[in-house]
């Protein structure tokens, strides 16, 4: 099966000494872990892996985009192998030919409800880019049948909340991915309802590794991201400061305009409430024997990591990453096993989610509308008000939604009261 390796990314050039040719690094720059696919048989596929490395060269497109395409693609490399189908194979019989028959596999897992709709509209898009690409590079035929082009025209709602039409490009293999009415936050998702979140929280301290652990209580209690939260320092940490407005909780600068600086989504840079109670954790897990051992395994440049892997890497890898989605699987599996049905459909961004939706309701009962806009969007690091206005229209409709709710129950069982009395008569 083919699998996706991670290798260390170096700039390289030719230089000739002495009739021979030696490979030297380009740059002073160090290595970027990049993402390259191998066949079962070991040999590399190599114009994927080609386009990698361009991407990578441009310096335009982040590392988690190259990261998310290439996870695509090895989904697509996989299916290949399974099917036994060469990914150029393009017949004049338009079912036999590879792009269709992926869609009609994609499709069907999602029918079956091992895929979301979302990953799989985007799947087929990442793979049709990179056909794009090799048809651009020379690198197949550019008259071979392989899809339609059409145009489309797609609603976009600026951050203003105005909305115009775009005409984009599309094919006739995308997959349609048509979202419900049902009010929905960040990536789609709904917060965990918070008498369940003590369960989790629970759940993880005694099943779920001490890092896992922390991470989840983190999330529910900062809203912080996960990417943010594996790439926290020490320094970001004990340069910690108290909040001017909110007693019992303290300040933490991250983003690239931080010192030390911190991974955030879109390169927001502002500060993230803490609790006293997970700071004062925070701290101690920082300087417990546990840390200690794998900051000794670490190089010099991770150390001052918070979170480091037992083999002293950080997380924020292909690796890293991929440990920390199967040991959360592991938690999920196990939670439901043991009656926690929170657990369901329990994903790390949820966190995030729920922490923002308490905030929000909690803003409402004591700020206006607007202040309280202000207080959620500063805490989560929103880079507009869109997102932030998604939580106030949650909680809003949700509470209208509550009275309907009650006002039904209320007169759905004076009915049925009032039918137990005629049918007792």
């Amino acid at each position: 099966m083919a699998t996706l390796e991670t290798i260390n990314y170096q700039r390289k050039r030719a230089d000739l000494r002495e009739s021979e040719v030696v490979w030297a690094n380009a740059d002073d720059k160090e290595g970027i872990p990049l993402p390259q696919i191998c066949w079962a048989d070991g040999s590399p596929w190599r114009e994927p892996n080609l386009w990698a490395t361009q991407r990578c060269e441009l310096r335009t497109i982040t590392r988690k985009t190259i990261i998310s395409t290439m996870t695509h693609l090895h989904a697509y490399a996989k299916w290949l192998e399974s099917e036994q189908i060469a990914w150029f194979h393009f017949p004049a019989r338009e079912q036999d030919r590879c792009l269709i028959r992926f869609r009609g596999f994609l499709v069907a897992l999602v029918d079956r409800g091992e895929l979301a709709p979302s990953t799989a509209q985007q799947r087929m898009a990442r793979v049709i880019r990179f056909y794009r690409w090799a048809v651009i590079s020379g690198l197949i035929a550019s008259d071979w049948p392989m899809w339609t082009d059409k145009a489309v025209g797609v609603r976009l709602v600026d951050k203003f909340g105005l909305e115009r039409t775009m005409s984009v490009e599309s094919t006739n293999l995308s997959i349609p991915n048509k979202k419900s009415s049902f009010t929905k936050l960040e990536d789609g998702l709904i917060p965990v309802p918070a008498a369940e979140v003590p369960n989790i929280i629970t759940a993880a301290e005694e099943w779920a590794s001490e890092e896992l652990s922390l991470l989840i209580q983190l999330g529910f209690g900062t809203g912080m991201r996960i990417g943010t939260l594996i790439d926290l320092r020490v320094a970001t940490i004990s340069r910690a400061t108290p909040s001017p407005t909110l007693e019992g909780f303290y300040c933490l600068a991250v983003g690239p305009g931080a010192h030390p600086p911190v991974a955030t989504k879109f390169g927001v840079t502002g500060q993230v409430l803490i609790n006293k109670g997970d700071l004062e954790k925070l701290k101690s897990y920082i300087y417990s024997g546990r840390r200690l051992k794998r900051v000794a395994l670490a190089r010099k440049e991770n150390s001052n990591l918070v979170f480091l892997s037992r083999f002293g890497a950080p997380y924020a890898t292909i690796d890293g990453a991929k440990s920390i989605n199967v040991e959360l699987g592991r938690l999920r599996s196990k939670g439901l096993s043991e009656g926690i049905y929170a657990f369901s459909g329990f994903h790390f961004h949820r966190t995030r989610c729920t922490f923002a939706t308490e905030l929000a309701r909690a803003a409402l009962k004591h700020l206006t509308v607007s202040d309280a806009i202000t207080l959620v969007k500063g805490a989560l690091l929103h880079k507009d008000e869109k997102t932030t206005l998604g939580y106030i229209k949650f909680i809003e409709s949700h509470a209208e939604m509550s009275a309907l709710a009650n006002e039904f129950t209320r007169k759905f069982l004076g009915i049925m009261r009032i039918d137990e009395q005629n049918y007792g008569e």
